[in-house]
């Protein structure tokens, strides 16, 4: 039994696929996500001929992934279901803290976070791992000459916290995160700096003293989700 201040255990595979630039498989306790990262000598047409990059995100939950039965694939409904587009989109915003995307050139890279098995905690298992997956990206191009310089200027992870049965708990799977009071998803650089909070009350409202109790223990549980990304 985990205490509230506890993370659940977090072991990141690289190279976890062959052909990917940048890859990881992340398990983070029951929830496991496959980060891969893909370049493209090409950018978005608001940037071209601007010398900068982009860093976008894709996510996806297999079939199988969650005990609720198969979910649809989005392609069968011809569109993206709201929370993956939601989530997608929360993740590039996250990735590109990391980035200046003026040394990356006239390049993209888009990172796909695809999630394996689901036990709550998946967009954060995405942001963590996908950085890792940058990373390894970033490393080979560097490598093979076609940047001058390392454009990433420092880690980005996330975790989640609430509030359950009254007490401020770390790191929600789904249980705890489907009868959460409050639930608070902190993103944070290595550097100590936020990216984005995303939280809200479930039942009933909380108070800025749960806020900052919150806040210190995904503080705290960030400098050992950055331990275990250095590797």
């Amino acid at each position: 039994m985990r205490k509230p201040n506890e993370l659940r255990q977090i072991e990141i595979i690289r190279d976890f696929t062959k052909h990917a630039a940048g890859s990881v498989l992340i398990k983070w306790g029951d929830t496991w996500v496959i980060c891969t990262a893909s370049i493209e000598e090409k950018v978005p047409p608001f940037l071209k001929d601007t010398g900068r990059g982009w860093l976008t995100a894709e996510y996806a939950m297999l079939p199988s992934s969650t005990g609720g039965g198969r979910k649809d694939r989005d392609i069968k409904k011809l569109k993206m279901d709201a929370r993956s587009s939601e989530i997608q989109r929360l993740i590039g915003r996250a990735l590109r803290a990391a980035i200046d995307t003026s040394l990356l050139g006239e390049r993209q890279i888009t990172i796909d976070c695809d999630v394996l098995q689901a036990d709550g905690g998946t967009r954060c298992a995405s942001i963590t791992g996908g950085m890792v997956a940058l990373e390894i990206a970033v490393e080979k191009l560097l490598k093979a000459g076609k940047l001058q310089k390392n454009p990433i200027v420092q880690r980005v992870a996330a975790v989640s916290v609430g509030v359950c049965d009254g007490v401020p708990t770390l790191d929600l799977d789904y249980i705890h995160d489907s009868t959460a009071e409050v639930d608070l998803n902190v993103i944070m650089t290595d550097k100590g700096k936020f990216v984005e909070l995303q939280g809200c009350a479930e039942h009933k409202a909380f108070s800025d003293e749960h806020l900052f109790e919150m806040i210190a223990l995904a503080k705290k549980g960030l400098k050992k989700i950055f331990k275990v990304q250095r590797g």
